[in-house]
């Protein structure tokens, strides 16, 4: 039993050693084999060491010292670049940051370095050990695909470049996987025009992604529901001519979709119902070439496979193992991004088409004819609108206007006198100049009296808008009580 326990505990020793011995191998020393007794090496050997050691405070500490004691040192530009690596090792979020604006530091005082390849391709790889799944935050992926472009495009020719494009080509299948899965999303809605724009920009992008054929076949099958949709649309809301005018330019589209399929990924599981489809479609069915078919089994053999039981344990792991190992490994990555497709321009394209032949069938069916005048031309009097400084028509019958008496509340209406007596009407028939004495002095009672509610009125309305910390005068009882 002691044997065996001590067997046990030996290889527990000999796993660690082989952990810590491992980790130590990232760290290493690109001036170790000079032999120098300069004091600036030294102080980067010293570095170094405490390094290996994951003393990584030490090292920084000491390649400053380094920095600011000896600026004109040929150890320099490696010192610099060595305090970004101990900020990288360390391995934490707020670590990785600090070691980015190191590296960054580094390009712009050392661009020409071979170095600075280094350090971009140092800056790309913080952000590719940080990426997540498809369906989570996919900002570190954006810019791990960024900066590993940037290596490419400005470091065509260094070592790291061929590393930097195998990378490349993980990340951009992550998120391929994550813009498929978008546009699966709105198929399975049946908002097609959406889907569309989604797979067709995934197409377009990412040519090299491990689901290209089934974007490509999706896509399709989008653009001939959407056709379908239009051929159900009534003849009252759309002529035939536009109907067919749509519906061919849909059906063009899904044959261009699952052409592509034949004739770039012809070994993919959509091949054959590309084919079907384009026979069912009556359309001409393209045949890949030899170059087209090597490629794409090149492409597809270099794919790897994951396990069940790897699967199963991805699914508990923040990093997208499985999208990265189906991740081809041969061809380029693409470097600049197409313009994506809109799925707005879509919907726009029929949208138009609808609202030109709602605008023909409505100028078919107006019975309204305008005559329209052209310059010089005068319009006869009988059509020319009436001028509003124009004498009245004797002819014509002006409406009286209404009065209302403000005793009575009785209407009185202005009519043309009748036995030569001249004046307004009230609703009695009465004229002024014939009424009675008590007619008349009715009237004047209810004009003062209404004068006198007015008056009222007006009191009423300056006592409301009057402030109320005021004090206001008391009147009668209130001069009395005391409150």
């Amino acid at each position: 039993m002691v044997r065996r326990l001590s067997i046990v505990v030996l290889l527990g020793a000999l796993v660690l050693m082989g952990v810590a011995c491992g980790k130590n191998k990232a760290v290493k020393n690109p001036l170790a084999q000079l032999d120098s007794k300069q004091p600036d090496k030294v102080l980067f050997d010293n570095a170094m060491n405490a390094m290996k050691s994951r003393k990584y405070d030490v090292a920084r500490l000491t390649l400053q010292t380094l920095i600011n004691t000896y600026p004109d040192s040929e150890y320099l530009s490696r010192a610099k670049l060595a305090i970004g690596d101990s900020w990288y090792y360390e391995g934490s979020s707020a670590a990785w940051a600090q070691a980015e604006n190191e590296y960054k530091d580094y390009q712009t005082f050392f661009p020409n370095t071979p170095e600075a390849a280094e350090a971009q391709l140092r800056v790309a790889d913080i952000h590719y050990k940080q990426m997540e799944k498809p369906d989570r935050d996919y900002s570190h992926a954006l810019r791990a695909e960024d900066e590993y472009r940037q290596l490419l495009l400005q470091y065509p020719d260094s070592k790291l470049a061929d590393e930097a494009r195998k990378k490349l080509l993980e990340v951009q299948e992550v998120l391929a996987e994550r813009e498929f899965r978008i546009g699966r999303f709105y198929f399975v809605k049946e908002s097609y025009p959406a889907s569309i724009a989604r797979l067709k920009s995934l197409t377009d992008a990412y040519p090299l992604f491990s689901q290209a054929d089934e974007a490509l076949f999706m896509q399709g099958q989008a653009l001939e529901a959407e056709a379908t949709l239009l051929r159900n649309v009534p003849k009252e809301k759309l002529s035939d001519a536009v109907k067919a005018k749509l519906v061919k330019d849909y059906e063009d589209q899904a044959t261009e979709a699952y052409s592509k399929i034949l004739t770039r990924y012809p070994v993919m599981p959509r091949a054959e119902n590309a084919k079907q489809r384009l026979a069912a479609m009556d359309r001409p069915v393209p045949k890949p070439t030899q170059d087209a078919v090597a490629l794409n089994k090149q492409e597809q053999e270099s794919r790897e496979e994951v396990g069940k039981m790897a699967r199963v344990m991805g699914n508990f792991k923040k990093k997208p193992e499985r999208s990265m190992a189906a991740a081809t490994k041969v061809g380029q990555p693409t470097l600049t991004d197409p313009k994506p497709v809109d799925a707005s321009i879509i919907v726009r394209g029929a949208s138009d088409e609808l609202a030109s032949s709602y605008l023909e069938e409505a100028k078919k069916n107006n019975k309204v004819n305008v005559e329209k005048v052209q310059p010089g031309e005068s319009v006869p009097a009988n059509q020319a609108p009436p001028r509003s400084d124009a004498p009245r028509n004797p002819d014509q019958a002006a409406p009286p206007p209404e009065q209302v008496n403000e005793a009575g509340g009785n209407a009185v209406t202005a009519a043309p006198a009748s036995d030569g007596a001249t004046g307004p009407t009230n609703s009695t028939g009465a004229v002024n100049g014939k009424t009675d004495a008590a007619t008349t002095s009715t009237t004047g009672t209810a004009d003062s009296t209404a004068k006198k509610d007015d008056a009222k009125k007006d009191d009423a309305k300056k006592d409301d808008t009057s402030s109320s910390s005021k004090s206001k005068k008391k009147k009668g009882i209130r001069k009395v009580l005391p409150f």
